[in-house]
């Protein structure tokens, strides 16, 4: 019997692989896999509960709000992403973000934090997937690593600085790193020393499990630790502050409700908060794909975290992305596909269910420590000191994030760095490498006589090299140069330019070309140009330039001008 193929396969098939592309990989899984993924995921869960909990507390939130931010994320990416080993999560850098945004127009209304904080997750979800669809990927691209370098580190100062005085016991209320490192000093006596004991012991348990093995879920053991401290010595009536009771089971899903007039600002956030948070999956997600030897695609993913956020949002939690240790985790128990995500978030279910009683006497110290022990793996000094050796005003750049970040305020200080990153690009851009070329024996074609003194020129002609578009914060500089090089000797009569290096000239730049062939011709010099890409040419053309400079003047390559200018002469 002959089976015919159904058309509509291949079709629905192409469709899932677009749409759903963890879907796809989830029904080709292999049952060699699961005894791996199932360590990895339960590892993956051991080391997101207590991380999450914590995360939860630094924006001010009830520390099961962190649980529900964690585990539906993981469903939904493992039906929408395409990395094999990311877990998207709560993450110290988005949470500052989610934070900075969302926490002001709280007002310190808990309520109020709870409902804003659905709409803000829900609409950078929505403004994750519209990137998406839109193929927007590349905008991460506009955040350069000096830039996410000095975020990370101003993040991770801003952290460390909020969490100590947890660990000591009492309140810190001053902003910025010298007023509130004074006033942490001048209530140095004030140290409730239980609960500074317990910080130290929960310290000491993530950094002793860290050495032993980097396998080892240090969170959850320094966490479980606590607990057993607190309890067993009957801390909490000594003062020694614990997350309390919490509500078992899921929870109720919510669709955002706010005030109309705090859209704007809520949009402003999610811009923010969506940027950010694809930054860093790219960031980690990138990294392991790697390393693992497999492809992303980023519009997707974009897709992929934009139905994470709303996720998050609707079940009550906050923003999420690709969290780092979590997938580290993923990687180094050896998971081979999101399968690791679904484990983990079945995990930390029946945690919800039924593990809720022990949870509340983990103390508020442990997470502060918890929290300081991620801040200080965020901090890049030896980045700083390479970008300091490579190129300065790179370093100055993360620099100024950096304080910017701690400073001011975590959006204000990313968007003051991107604002100064773009003004950075567009200084180099508008002072280009240029170059007047000539021959070098032995070597084919034309090169600087900057880095070849004994390079000929043709008497009376400059050859130019603008190694940029001409466009309009460029056209300035280029018309100075092209005057000076005019001026600089009284036998120059040709200044042909090397068109190779321009990919785009715009009314601008045309203009500025069309004004220069006049003043070089008060001057006594013809402008001329080779190797004209076809756009260029064709842009120039319409623009009448070409026409200006005369057919004459326009040759195919810088050989030929030479040539026919050495005949004319």
């Amino acid at each position: 019997m002959v089976v015919l193929p159904n058309p509509a396969a291949p079709r629905h098939s192409g469709q899932m692989s677009r749409f759903l592309p963890g879907l796809q990989q989830l029904l080709r899984y292999r049952r060699e896999w699961l005894a791996s993924d199932l360590v990895a995921g339960v590892s993956v869960a051991a080391v997101a509960i207590p991380t999450a909990i914590a995360y939860a507390q630094l924006i001010g939130f009830e520390p099961i709000v962190g649980l529900y931010a964690a585990i539906l994320p993981l469903v939904v990416y493992a039906l929408f992403g395409t990395s094999r080993q990311l877990m998207v999560n709560p993450d110290a850098a988005t949470c500052a973000v989610f934070a900075a945004a969302v926490v002001p127009l709280a007002g310190g209304d808990h309520e109020a934090l709870v409902a804003l904080s659905v709409g803000l997750s829900v609409l950078t979800g929505v403004i994750c997937i519209t990137s998406g669809l839109f193929r927007l990927g590349f905008v991460a691209d506009f955040l350069a690593k000096p830039i996410l370098v000095g975020y990370l580190n101003g993040v991770a100062i801003s952290i460390f600085l909020g969490q100590i005085g947890k660990v000591f016991g009492f309140p810190l209320q001053a902003r910025g790193i010298v007023p509130r490192l004074v006033e942490l000093v001048q209530k140095l006596p004030q140290t409730h020393w239980p609960t500074l004991g317990v910080a130290v012991a929960t310290l000491a348990i993530i950094l002793g499990s860290k050495r032993v093995s980097p396998r080892l879920p240090a969170p959850l053991l320094a966490a479980v630790g606590a607990i057993v401290i607190v309890y067993v010595m009957d801390l909490e009536p000594r003062g020694v502050a614990v997350v309390g009771a919490l509500p078992a089971g899921l929870p109720d899903l919510r669709w955002p409700r706010f005030d109309p007039a705090l859209l704007k600002p809520l949009l402003f956030g999610a811009a923010g908060v969506a940027l950010m948070s694809f930054s860093s999956d790219m960031v980690t997600a990138r990294s392991f794909a790697a390393r693992n030897r497999y492809d992303l695609d980023p519009d997707q993913e974009f897709v992929a975290l934009g139905a994470c956020q709303i996720a998050a949002g609707v079940s009550q939690g906050f923003a999420v992305s690709g969290a780092d240790s979590r997938t580290a985790v993923n990687d180094a128990m050896g998971g081979k596909s999101q399968m690791v995500g679904l484990v983990a978030a079945a995990t930390m279910t029946v945690v919800l269910f039924f593990l809720t009683d022990p949870l509340r006497y983990l103390p508020i110290a442990a997470l502060g420590a918890v929290l300081i022990v991620a801040a200080i793996g965020l901090f890049d000094a030896p980045e700083l000191v390479r970008m300091w050796r490579v190129r300065r005003s790179e370093c100055a750049l993360a620099v100024a994030t950096m304080l910017g970040v701690i400073w001011l305020d975590v959006l204000d200080g990313v968007l003051i760095a991107v604002g100064c990153a773009l003004l950075l690009l567009v200084k180099r851009a508008s002072r280009p490498h240029e170059a007047v070329l000539g021959r070098v024996a032995g070597l084919g074609g034309w090169h600087s006589v900057a880095d070849y003194p004994e390079a000929k020129t043709e008497p009376g002609l400059v050859v130019y090299r603008f190694a940029s578009s001409l466009v309009f914060f460029n056209a300035g500089y280029f018309k100075k140069r092209m005057i000076e090089l005019a001026e600089s000797s009284r036998d120059v009569r040709w200044i042909v330019l090397d068109g190779s290096p321009i990919n785009l000239v715009d009314i601008t730049g045309a203009d500025t070309l069309d004004a220069l062939v006049g003043e070089l011709a008060e001057r006594g010099v013809r402008l001329g140009f080779a190797n004209v890409r076809r756009e260029v040419s064709q842009m120039l053309d319409r623009a009448g330039v070409l026409e200006r400079l005369g057919p004459d003047a326009v040759f195919p390559a810088l050989d030929a001008a030479t040539d026919a200018l050495r005949a004319r002469r």
